[in-house]
């Protein structure tokens, strides 16, 4: 037993000196590999299986290049979140923000490939995690790039009357819609 303890404090030791590296992400229980994660997602799916830590992880995976660009990170991408949103029961993390992130970034990779899917994932992800502004103004976003111009204005206004926070995103994407700007929130506005 002895032995057993003092190999287990070494592992421990070895990965925490390995996550000094990502702690500015607060993702410490997790060390990716460069391949294809697959020994980092059994991890997170056996021992924590929450949604901080499939978003720390599935954000350091885009890191490595653009998904707009790089087909196969593209690819690798829609896999990883896909695994995420099955690993992760909506009736238990709907009102988990991680989660809704994690919805929300698998349908805009989605949208990447194919549109009509991008919206059925838009759609589950307002269905799950309506109380997200974030969430409606994302859908929103997506149907106004489509030239859904009506279909965008109906979804922003719907966060309003579900109550959606915080009221004060929807209110500026209202007004940028109003406006006929592109971009429902700028980045400072995000």
């Amino acid at each position: 037993i002895a032995s057993i303890m003092n190999r287990v404090r070494d592992l421990k030791n070895k990965y925490r000196n390995e996550d000094n590296i990502t702690d500015e992400l607060n993702c410490t229980k997790i060390s990716a590999d460069t391949t294809d994660n697959s020994g980092t997602v059994n991890q997170i799916m056996m021992t924590t299986n929450n949604p901080e830590d499939w978003l720390c992880f599935l954000l350091r995976l885009e890191k490595k290049g653009s998904p707009q660009v790089d087909v196969s990170l593209l690819n690798r991408l829609i896999g990883r979140y896909s695994q995420a949103v099955t690993a992760l029961p909506a009736e238990k993390y709907s009102q988990d923000e991680s989660y809704a992130r994690i919805l929300v970034r698998f349908a805009e990779l989605k949208a990447l490939q194919d549109p009509e899917e991008a919206r059925d994932q838009f759609h589950l992800a307002r269905l799950n995690c309506k109380k997200f502004a974030f969430v409606h103004v994302a859908f929103a976003q997506f149907e106004l790039s489509q030239g859904n111009v009506k279909k965008c204005k109906q979804l922003l206004q719907k966060a309003v009357e579900c109550s959606a926070v915080p009221l004060e995103m929807l209110e500026t994407a209202l007004q940028n819609f109003h406006s006929q700007k592109k971009q429902l929130l700028s980045d400072e506005e995000k």
